[in-house]
């Protein structure tokens, strides 16, 4: 019994990796939307990198996961983190600049 995986292993993976390629897609447009949305003097209000940086990091990370390079390889995971850092830093900043007002 050389092989023990079952027949229907790379269905399974391929339906998982399908799953972590929606969810980077949606994680990096949001971040990159939001970015391109807000004021560019928040930013250094803030004292993070300036929108145009950021905007420059999200959209090449975007672009890389969208060129096929997929949401498990070295270039996926690193726009996945920087989506993270965006949502959860960047943007909890510039809301609190802007005492909590807007839609995002």
């Amino acid at each position: 019994m050389a092989n023990a995986a079952p027949i229907f292993f790379l269905d399974v993976r391929s339906v998982i990796e399908l799953i972590l390629l929606v969810f980077a897609l949606i994680l990096q447009g949001v971040a990159l939307v939001h970015a391109i949305t807000q004021r560019a003097d928040a930013f250094a209000a803030i004292g993070t990198l300036p929108k145009g940086g950021w905007i420059a990091i999200l959209a090449v990370c975007l672009a890389l996961t969208l060129l096929g390079f997929g949401p498990l390889t070295l270039f996926g995971l690193v726009g996945i983190a920087a989506g993270l850092i965006y949502l959860l830093d960047v943007r909890t900043g510039l809301r609190d600049l802007s005492d909590g007002k807007g839609f995002w």
